[in-house]
């Protein structure tokens, strides 16, 4: 099914991301979890794909097993970064192979032993030409990409922002998924701004529970997100205290989901970071609401 048929229903839908093992020996842990995961039967299940591609077998196999095993459907990501067009076009293969229909094209994480590298050689400087790529392919997939409600790090204006992301609409690509936010008033104000640009696609509000203090500096280096001072007091509060850590993340993550929901925005993107006792209090938090 392509995830457009769920993202324009009337329906509000719930969607949660995984990502796939490093390495064979973890495999079958990160497939158990992923599998708790998927048996919550979420509206969709992403499955990242490791920096400069070294998961992309996984990413596969996992999204694969989610779909036959739970019949959920699933989004296989796909990066650019430090990829040539046959390996591209192996991969498109595989996705096919693996009757995968939703593909999540983006630049990806540039690896620490590549941030010098000279990038007009690479084959793929951005996302858009990765859609472009898919797009020229003939491969019927549904193709999303990524979107920054704060404005990508390396953008030098909101404006310059949403011009490259209206290219990525114009290339082809059907739906957006937003990096993680901690203030909904950021997300209400990014939207505005670009439908007013004529980009009319499904956006899905991305929401990472914060569930230990340590996530806090890497969401910040990450995404460079704003922190409310209602967050910032909540880790303050209780950052010292795991278990209350958790507790509070998870209903600050809640609280921002009802007011998404209810302010009209009605697809929902949870990063999991494959702790499914995390997805499942967050699904039991809006059952009722869900209508599950």
């Amino acid at each position: 099914m392509k995830l457009t048929e769920i993202l324009n229903r009337k329906e509000l839908s719930l969607s949660f991301e995984v990502f796939p093992p490093k390495s064979e020996d973890v495999f079958d842990v990160v497939k158990n979890a992923t599998e708790k995961i998927a048996a919550l039967k979420p509206s969709f299940v992403s499955v990242t794909y490791g920096a400069g591609g070294g998961t992309s077998k996984y990413t596969l196999e996992i999204a694969e097993n989610i779909k036959r095993a739970y019949g959920v459907e699933t989004l296989a990501h796909l990066t650019c970064v430090s990829s040539d067009k046959n390996t591209v076009k192996e991969r498109i293969k595989d996705m096919i192979d693996s009757g995968i229909e939703n593909v999540m094209a983006l630049r990806g994480d540039i690896p620490e032993d590549k941030i010098n590298d000279d990038r007009s050689r690479w084959d793929y400087k951005h996302a858009v030409d990765l859609i472009r790529e898919i797009k020229n392919s003939g491969a019927n997939f549904c193709i999303g990409g990524a979107c920054y409600p704060e404005k990508h790090p390396e953008s030098e204006t909101s404006k310059d922002d949403i011009a490259f992301l209206k290219e990525k609409v114009d290339a082809g690509c059907d739906f957006l998924t937003t990096q993680m936010f901690f203030d909904n008033d950021l997300l209400y104000a990014f939207l505005y701004k670009i439908r007013e640009a004529g980009i009319n696609i499904p956006i899905i509000a991305g929401i990472m529970p914060i569930t230990s203090a340590k996530q806090v500096e890497r969401a910040i280096k990450l995404s460079g997100s704003f922190m409310p001072r209602r967050f910032k007091s909540l880790v303050d509060r209780f950052g010292n205290d795991p278990s209350a850590m958790k507790q509070a993340g998870i209903a600050y993550a809640t609280d921002q989901i009802i007011d998404l929901y209810a302010n009209n925005v009605k697809n929902v993107h949870v990063y999991t970071m494959n702790k499914p006792d995390v997805a499942e209090k967050i699904m039991k938090n809006l059952t009722d609401i869900l209508g599950k």
